[in-house]
This record gives C-alpha cells, sequence and structure tokens, in this order.
C-alpha cells in the first residue's frame, strides 16, 4: 500500500495516516469506491496502535473522504469530493499562512517557494 508513516517526525502518525489517505485521492491511487483496509487491518499492517487509525478515520469521514459502513467497511467517497468551499479556503490559507512565513524567513523567495508548491502539485498529479 503506498502509505507513507516515519515514527521519527514531529506530525501524529494519525495525521500522517490521514494526509497519506488524502495524498492517494488527489494521486487517483484510491478511486471513489474502492475500499481501505478495517481499522484493526491497517493498524497491523503498519505496526500501530488501533485508536490511532481509528482517529485517522473519523477525521477522514468528518471531512467527506471516505464513508465508515457496518457492512461494507470503509470505503473512498462513491459520491462526490468535498469542495473547496469558503470554509475550506480560509483554513487552507491559514495553514498555509505559517509555512510561508517560514519560508520568508529562511531566505526563500517568491518564485522558489512558487516552483517548489507548482512541483508537489504535479508530483501528486501524476
Amino acid at each position: 500500500m503506498f502509505i507513507k508513516i516515519d515514527l521519527e517526525l514531529d506530525v501524529p502518525i494519525y495525521q500522517q495516516l490521514r494526509n497519506s489517505i488524502i495524498e492517494g485521492i488527489a494521486s487517483k491511487e484510491l478511486a471513489p469506491g474502492d475500499p481501505l483496509p478495517s481499522v484493526r487491518a491497517m493498524a497491523a499492517d503498519l505496526g500501530v496502535n488501533m485508536h490511532t487509525v481509528n482517529k485517522a478515520y473519523q477525521m477522514l469521514k468528518q471531512e467527506g473522504f471516505i464513508l465508515i459502513h457496518r457492512q461494507k467497511g470503509v470505503v473512498i467517497q462513491p459520491d462526490q469530493m468535498p469542495p473547496a468551499d469558503e470554509t475550506y479556503l480560509e483554513g487552507l490559507a491559514g495553514q498555509l499562512r505559517p509555512l510561508v512565513s517560514e519560508a520568508i524567513c529562511r531566505g526563500l523567495g517568491q518564485k522558489q517557494f512558487l516552483q517548489m508548491c507548482e512541483k508537489l502539485y504535479n508530483d501528486i498529479q501524476k
């Protein structure tokens, strides 16, 4: 599976799992309706606690990326992904602001920062 977890990062494991699944959807590795492993199976595959996987799945469910069915299990949202509405854009700006600020403090120019963003965007789209 494409899930990337790094136990050395300061980013919580549940957040890394959430981010990896969203990247899988964005890169089309995961298609609408695709199943995900159960909480127990994912935890065993990754060697992490079941509560960690459950927290990531619950976040993804609340954000509209997955559905959790008692009978069908966990699936990628089969209908439509959540839109990039005004609330999302405000949250995105709030998350990007500290990253942009740090890049400026470290001497990264606007052109270099935008090139990096474009490269990441294109890498995910491939």
